[in-house]
């Protein structure tokens, strides 16, 4: 498809007669769920269900390229991402819009369909409206980004892909300004490739009734080494804190809000293998272990635990995640929330999860 509309319509660039090369996708997911700690889930022996439907638009003009997603699920519709930007050349390039906040391992510190601890406490796959600039220089990697607030500027709305502060019983607390800098280098390691990188994230957060401004800052250490015989190992561990002069804040996404300690370390270890089949169902295989732990610092809180178990599947466009979810004491995995000390932390619970999708 050759047209500059969608680039006008979004109001991103002046309109102006050129030649567009536009890429029409999106998906369509289907999952099944069993949970140990939902006695009805149980009882049915689990739940077939639609999880998604979901549209993406991506394209190119001259130097300028775009991309935009928007995700329908089963109860509420939210954008994943919309930006526009400009590629300096082939090593420099910066974006605006609801784009990916450049933090930790990129593009993501999981492998499983279920992420990373880190991505519930909203520093994993996380985006939000801003301007990134990004630049390769020999073997490093570098992002400087700004960020005005979340992709929904408002707290009240919990119908999100992404999470971020919430607005909880009268008390609203946005974001409201994000720096974050983050540098990676690669190098040759075991005969496989090493990247070493450090993120930094500072911003601020502000309380609309009594027109305050808190603080809120994280900073990552991150190591992701892969092997051309398929292993793929990470590690990361991240610090983050907010100025609140409480135990816990709140933040919300897919329709609900919960509670996380303000302060903790957050450990993520992953091991991945891939194995090429490329038969007449599937192409490869990829089996991993995810385990991350939060140490919650603080009054009132405790430590949490998520461990996810699982393999993908992929068959042209066809991706099939099967994951063992475990947790301790951590939100989606039978806890109140992450970080926090809860009548509910009664020990470990656990869910299966099957996600089978087709992307076009």
């Amino acid at each position: 498809m050759k047209s500059n509309l969608l680039l006008c319509s979004l109001g991103l660039l002046l309109c102006q007669p050129a030649v567009a090369d536009v890429k029409l996708g999106g998906a369509f997911r289907v999952s099944y769920a069993w949970k140990d700690y939902d006695q009805n889930n149980k009882d049915k022996n689990g739940e077939w269900d639609i999880e998604l439907f979901r549209l993406d638009v991506n394209g190119d003009e001259g130097n300028w390229f775009y991309s935009a997603q928007y995700r329908w699920y089963q109860d509420f519709e939210a954008i994943h991402h919309a930006y526009v930007g400009y590629r300096f050349d082939e090593d420099r390039n910066i974006r605006a819009g609801v784009t990916l906040v450049p933090f930790g391992l990129l593009p993501v510190s999981s492998h499983s369909f279920w992420f990373g601890g880190t991505y519930y406490l909203g520093l994993e796959d996380d985006y939000d409206t801003g301007i990134v600039y990004e630049q390769k220089s020999g073997d490093w990697l570098l992002h400087a980004g700004y960020f005005h607030n979340a992709e929904y500027d408002n707290g009240d709305r919990y119908d999100r892909y992404s999470f971020d502060l919430a607005a909880v019983d009268g008390e609203r607390a946005d974001e409201n300004g994000q720096l974050n800098l983050r540098a990676e280098r690669s190098l040759d390691a075991l005969d496989g490739t090493l990247k070493l990188g450090a993120s930094a994230q500072y911003g601020r957060l502000y309380r609309y009734y009594s027109k305050t401004h808190d603080n809120r800052w994280a900073a990552a250490l991150h190591a992701d080494w892969t092997h051309p015989s398929g292993w793929q190992l990470q590690l990361q561990e991240v610090h983050y804190r907010f100025d609140t002069g409480t135990d816990t804040v709140s933040l919300s996404a897919f329709q609900f809000p919960f509670e996380v300690a303000s302060e903790a370390d957050v450990v993520s270890f992953n091991v991945a293998k891939t194995f090429t089949v490329k038969n007449d169902f599937v192409d490869s295989i990829t089996c991993y272990n995810d385990h991350t732990q939060t140490l919650a610092s603080g009054n009132g809180v405790d430590n949490s635990i998520q461990n996810v178990t699982g393999c993908m599947l992929a068959k042209g466009g066809l991706y099939t995640y099967v994951d063992w979810i475990a947790g301790k004491n951590m939100w989606f995995a039978g806890g109140d929330g992450v970080g926090l000390a809860s009548p509910l932390n009664d020990g470990w619970h656990s869910r299966l999860n099957i996600n089978i999708g087709y992307y076009f």
